[in-house]
């Protein structure tokens, strides 16, 4: 049995940790908590009311601190049981989730999306199938997107086939009607993942034409075959997703670490950093890693890779993809006889 300095060490050392989990538990009783807001608030106040309160009248405190331990234990046991689900009130540009055929070299890709925008919100949503031909890809370019901050980004990967013919997918999260992203709510289970696969001219041209972010594309130093394994690695995901539905969660699984978690089987180089924390400096991370062009200084590779006004000349031209990516480095690479992408 632990004497009274004992508590008092093993309480000092703890409460730090259990203040920040205390905390994380009130914020996902009201978030995550019952459909009823007073309910809600109720049981986010009353936690770490109670808690407080086992501190202050139990002792020794470190009595108190266990079974505050395991309120909070019970409080995640919960809150990992909330199950994801497919069938909510999407948002028309998130309700049909994509899902592929894979034979062989032989991909069909359903619900590929192609809307058509007006304004960033007032569009038309068109979803297409595309025929892929694995042997005809050449390429994987990666978008950075950024708003506001520099030290978050959004990735978007693109797989080029023979042909200027090129196919997006982007990691997000599934929002029902009338819902908009938080920051903070993306800690919590709040939305579901989705892969949304698309034609550049969507989901590139949204954010550089219609909402007005900094998007810049980067060719990586893929050889084909791998690039081909992540692509069937992405569509397998894509198939589950459409039969188990998976939370999004902006520190576990983003559009930056489920990209690391699909890649970095067989991955030859060393991705870790803090750079992956602040995703903003993902391409810089890349540079320095020798996956991206190294025949310009970074600053300079990054200033003519921001594709805005390219973008904006190009517009709805059905080369939207090409004229993107007229004059930066390395980007002819996957040029050949039309086909990849019917």
């Amino acid at each position: 049995m632990l004497g009274k300095k004992g508590w008092t060490v093993f309480a000092m050392l703890l409460m730090p940790a259990m203040v920040v989990a205390v905390a994380w538990c009130a914020a996902a009783l009201w978030f995550d908590g019952p459909a009823t807001r007073w309910v809600a608030g109720v049981l986010a106040v009353g936690f770490p009311a109670g808690c407080l309160a086992l501190l202050v009248r139990v002792r020794p405190i470190g009595r108190a601190m266990i079974v505050v331990i395991l309120a909070v234990v019970a409080c995640v046991v919960w809150w990992l049981q909330i199950p994801p689900r497919n069938d909510r009130d999407w948002q028309p540009d998130v309700a049909a989730l994509p899902f592929a055929d894979i034979h062989g070299d032989r991909v069909i890709v359903h619900n590929v999306r192609n809307a058509e925008y007006r304004t960033e919100t007032d569009y038309t949503v068109r979803l297409e199938d595309r025929t892929l031909d694995l042997a005809r890809l050449r390429s994987l370019d990666v978008f950075l997107i950024t708003w506001g901050s520099p030290f978050i980004a959004h990735t978007i990967l693109s797989w080029g086939f023979e042909g200027d013919q090129y196919l997006a997918i982007s990691i997000e999260t599934r929002k029902v009607k009338g819902q908009e992203y938080s920051a903070v709510r993306g800690f919590f289970r709040q939305y579901e993942l989705v892969f949304v696969v698309a034609d550049e001219r969507d989901i590139v041209r949204l954010r550089t034409n219609y909402r007005g972010e900094d998007v810049y594309l980067y060719r990586l130093d893929v050889p084909p075959a791998q690039a081909r394994v992540l692509l069937l690695r992405y569509l397998q995901e894509i198939n589950q997703l459409r039969e188990r539905p998976q939370w999004y969660n902006a520190l576990t699984e983003n559009c930056t670490t489920t990209i690391q978690r699909l890649a970095r089987a067989g991955e030859r180089r060393s991705w870790w950093s803090w750079k992956l924390l602040l995703n903003g400096y993902l391409d810089e991370l890349a540079y320095d890693n020798g996956a991206l062009d190294r025949s310009l200084p970074f600053a300079a590779l990054k200033a003519k890779s921001h594709v805005n006004a390219r973008a904006k000349a190009a517009n709805d031209d059905p080369r939207f993809s090409v004229h993107i990516r007229e004059g930066l480095p390395r980007m002819s690479l996957d040029r050949g006889s039309v086909g990849g992408i019917r």
